[in-house]
């Protein structure tokens, strides 16, 4: 029975701060989870153990990253050349979509911005009526992302107001040398790993509450505050809290997805690959030492076999590993934080990885967890906020991600006919209607998805517009072209002076590739 309404039940015995916390699962999700708290509650914070089994493993389906995880890094103090060194990782400047909108076609949406505002016009209501008129360039001129990712260049460049469009990125990397470079740094602070398996769950009492958990070696580890990063199987949440799980799959049908390593043919270029198949779609995840590929896919519309057949032939070098098998369903838990369990990652959802943001909502649930730390009262009105902000988190990115299946010309296939014809969710629905009228595009407090990337896939896959922004008319169009025609220039510049994305890694992170 789930454990959802929030009643006040006795907690456990002893109020005050917890003393004891026990992390059930290792992968990107425990290791980060550990990381931040060992480093932000500090040695005078609670105890903290880590359960996991080599003999499980993890799923280290998502090497690709966006940009929030810079400040996570930070957080924890990791270097960033040192994190790409060791993870032997590449820069992301954002997402090419290949075919998406129709076969044969393809757009790219960036990270950072796209130009600035107009005063109170935003950069979009003025670049369409522009557009219209014949005075304005594609978006790709007017964002330092798009533009360095086509020559394939890469390096920060400084931000100022009267300078280029501000430019965003993040990361490709191996995600099970970053779980090892995470466990260096939680392990150095004082984090203690435990090798073994959960056999059994004990609750205390009639309360609810997870008391211990037994290993396969019989050894019992108490604690007061457990986070389930146990992946697909939700040992904690799912399981013996029972809490049920809400199926997103009639927006998102995607179920399975085949993963294989490829030997490079090319210096790595700063950007993901996404194509659109005749069913799902596959991932090229360029790093220093191979290509990370994957074909994302509904098993109702298309078999193992015929799949297999997809991913390989799309490969652009070596197969180098039998592609492996993950099996999933899209949607969330109904609650991610039940009386003194949280859960994070797979454990909590699952959202394929499109848009790359798996280490996203990690990271989002450790940061919500941190500035609600929870006392052994483990108070229910926390738990409550904790879940209505998550929840929120997971809608934002589930309206994203069908953005990209729904809004699209494609009718090739009985899947894509499928996807086009779907009553997409009532928030995405009105998304969708107000941007219909006027082209406007609307972020929400604490959203993750900025204006930018709502921007280029409504303009990528060609969502029509009506009318035009009434803002817009504020903005005359001799004052609009010059604008733009400075903010594309500098745009320009700025990529100009960038080196190649292989000669930056070169020189500040070059992994050891021998090691």
């Amino acid at each position: 029975m789930s454990q959802l309404s929030g009643a006040s039940i006795a907690p456990p015995a002893g109020e005050g701060a917890i003393s004891r916390v026990v992390i059930v699962g290792g992968g990107a999700a425990g290791w980060m989870a550990a990381a931040a708290l060992s480093k932000v509650l500090g040695p005078r914070g609670p105890a903290i153990t880590l359960i996991e089994s080599e003999e499980i493993g993890i799923v280290g389906v998502g090497e690709a990253t966006i940009p929030p995880i810079r400040a996570f890094n930070a957080l924890i103090g990791l270097d960033e050349a040192t994190f790409v060194r060791e993870t032997r990782g590449t820069f992301k400047l954002g997402i090419e979509f290949v075919d998406w909108t129709r076969r044969g076609h393809r757009y790219f949406h960036p990270f950072g911005v796209y130009g600035h505002d107009f005063g109170a016009a935003p950069f979009e209501a003025v670049w369409r009526a522009s557009r219209r008129a014949g005075q304005a360039q594609s978006l790709d001129a007017y964002s330092v992302c798009a533009r360095a990712a086509a020559l394939g260049r890469f390096a920060p460049i400084p931000q100022s107001a009267n300078g280029p469009p501000p430019m965003g990125y993040a990361f490709h990397f191996d995600a099970g040398l970053y779980a090892r470079l995470l466990r260096a740094h939680a392990e150095a602070a004082g984090v203690v790993r435990l090798e073994g398996k959960v056999v059994d769950v004990a609750m205390r009492g009639a309360g609810g509450f997870v008391e211990a958990v037994t290993l396969e070696s019989g050894e019992r580890i108490a604690g007061d505050l457990f986070i389930d990063c146990s992946g697909f199987r939700s040992l904690l949440l799912g399981q013996a809290l029972e809490t049920p799980f809400e199926d997103w799959s009639r927006w998102l049908p995607n179920d399975r997805a085949l993963a294989v390593p490829s030997s490079n043919t090319e210096p790595p270029p700063p950007f993901t690959r996404s194509t659109a198949r005749g069913v799902g779609w596959q991932w090229r995840i360029p790093l220093q030492h191979r290509t990370g590929n994957g074909y994302v896919f509904s098993s109702a519309h298309v078999s193992l076999d015929e799949a297999r057949a997809t991913l390989l032939s799309g490969l652009e070098g070596q197969p180098l590993a039998e592609p492996r098998l993950l099996t999933f369903q899209a949607g969330r838990r109904e609650a991610f934080w039940v009386k003194n369990v949280v859960a994070l990652g797979l454990a909590s959802g699952f959202l394929e990885p499109l848009e790359s943001t798996s280490i996203h909502l990690i990271q989002a649930g450790i940061a919500r967890l941190l500035e609600m730390l929870p006392t052994k009262a483990f108070e229910p009105a926390d738990a409550r906020r904790y879940n209505r902000l998550m929840a929120a988190d997971f809608e934002n990115v589930r309206d994203f991600l069908v953005l990209h299946f729904h809004v699209t010309q494609r009718d090739d296939t009985a899947y894509w006919r499928d996807l086009r014809a779907m009553d997409p969710p009532d928030s995405l629905a009105e998304r969708l209607a107000i941007h219909g009228a006027t082209g406007r595009i609307f972020r929400e407090t604490d959203e993750l998805f900025t204006k930018t990337s709502w921007l280029a896939v409504l303009e990528g896959q060609e969502a029509s517009v009506l009318g035009e922004d009434p803002l817009a008319l504020s903005v005359s169009r001799e004052v609009a072209a010059a604008r733009l025609a400075r903010i594309a220039e500098q745009a320009g510049e700025a990529v100009a002076r960038m080196p190649g994305h292989a000669d930056f890694i070169a020189a500040h992170c070059q992994a050891s590739l021998h090691a």
